[in-house]
């Protein structure tokens, strides 16, 4: 008989420091020479998708980077995930683009059924489908997730979904999407988290059966959308996980994209506090470069210090994350660190470029814009500290 497999301890759990990963960062950086500056900003003056982008990051598998090697992919760590994207944003890319593919994975991979996945898993891997959108958010509800009104009625073998979702992004490129639903009228559960459940919805079948995308105009080229449903049929074999217990699936789900999405804002902090340095110590203004005035380098040196501790913090709920260990609290507290430290960093290369930090051509301006969501999605600042005041300081639940 098996011995019984001891539980993983934080004992178990190691950070590395340094530049983790160098072959994986070396790969990306290569792959992204090949999309200079001009390149992003073509697609943002037309608010197109990056399709050679992705496709690129799909062929070298990088997108599959979470899919275990049984079903195609490349079986690695959320820490090796986040290095990919992370790179991506330190070399001037925009990995919002595919990021989706990554963070799904937490949903997918630990509570999809064995038949899910290997039905999905190797068609993803190899690039025949894109699973890039999250339908979660919705208008009158916002991050108020457990509120959420898109509902999900049994008939026989299907689902009838009925409602609406915005902020969903990249739903206009993807084949698959994660959907939060309703199948329980909120009045009739014990606990606000009851009675929602995650479905994956075939967006190819799904497209003029029930379903209509429109393309939702923002200040960032995110090719976000707005969903509408009437009356979609989604085989209950697309159930992800128990039905009423969605929301317990979906935060693996979530836990994932802060962890993700904030190596992205690390990578932001890192382009550009490297730009303003450069530029600081070239421009010359009153016959001295601009970079020997404090008022110039404090900000940008503050910048560095708080992106440091940041990535150290972004270390740890990476590891926790892999390790199968609680992470809300340092999933939430490392997006706060690095969407604050990107910003701080955004702001201060946008003040040493002066006017010129407004000329597209210096791309200052487009990612100072990029960088500025992060404080917003997927969760707000606000809503970080409100979890950490209740969850791990105790305090009253202020909503």
């Amino acid at each position: 008989m098996n011995a019984p497999i001891d539980p993983p301890r934080l004992d178990d759990v190691h950070v590395t420091l340094g530049e983790d990963y160098v072959d994986i960062r070396d790969s990306v950086r290569r792959i992204c020479s090949q999309f200079p500056a001009p390149y992003w900003r073509d697609l943002d003056e037309r608010e197109a998708y990056p399709t050679e982008f992705v496709n690129a990051m799909t062929e070298t598998g990088f997108l599959a980077a979470l899919i275990p090697e049984e079903y195609g992919g490349a079986g690695l760590p959320l820490r090796a995930a986040g290095v990919i994207l992370q790179e991506c944003h330190n070399a001037g890319c925009y990995a919002a683009a595919c990021h989706a593919q990554m963070y799904t994975m937490g949903t997918l991979l630990r509570h999809g059924s064995a038949e899910q996945k290997a039905r999905y898993l190797p068609q993803i891997a190899a690039g025949e489908l894109r699973l890039q959108a999250f339908g979660v958010t919705e208008p009158t509800t916002g991050t108020d997730t457990t509120q959420i009104k898109t509902r999900a009625v049994r008939d026989g073998d299907d689902y009838v979904v009925s409602g609406q979702k915005v902020w969903t992004s990249r739903a206009e490129y993807s084949d698959l999407m994660l959907l939060l639903v309703r199948t329980q009228p909120s009045d009739e559960v014990a606990r606000r988290s009851d009675g929602l459940s995650v479905l994956l919805v075939d967006l190819r079948e799904a497209r003029g059966h029930g379903m209509e995308i429109k393309k939702l105009a923002a200040m960032i080229n995110h090719n976000t959308t707005e969903i509408f449903f009437d009356e979609m049929r989604v085989p209950v074999k697309n159930r992800i996980g128990p039905e009423g217990k969605g929301f317990r699936c979906i935060l693996d789900g979530m836990n994932a994209e802060r962890i993700l999405v904030s190596h992205e804002s690390v990578g932001d902090a890192r382009w550009f506090i490297a730009t303003a340095s450069k530029y600081a110590s070239e421009r010359i203004v009153f016959g001295r470069p601009i970079g020997k005035n404090q008022g110039v380098q404090f900000p940008i040196a503050r910048a560095y210090a708080e992106t440091q501790a940041a990535d150290m913090m972004l270390r740890k709920a990476a590891a926790l994350f892999d390790a199968g260990l609680p992470c809300g609290e340092d999933a939430n507290v490392a997006k706060l660190l690095a969407s604050e430290a990107a910003w701080h960093a955004a702001e201060a290369c946008m003040q040493t470029h002066g006017g010129f930090g407004y000329a597209r051509e210096y791309d200052v301006e487009r990612r100072w814009r990029e960088a500025r969501v992060q404080q917003i999605a997927p969760i707000s600042t606000n809503l970080v500290l409100a979890y950490i005041a209740e969850h791990v300081l105790g305090m009253p639940r202020s909503y």
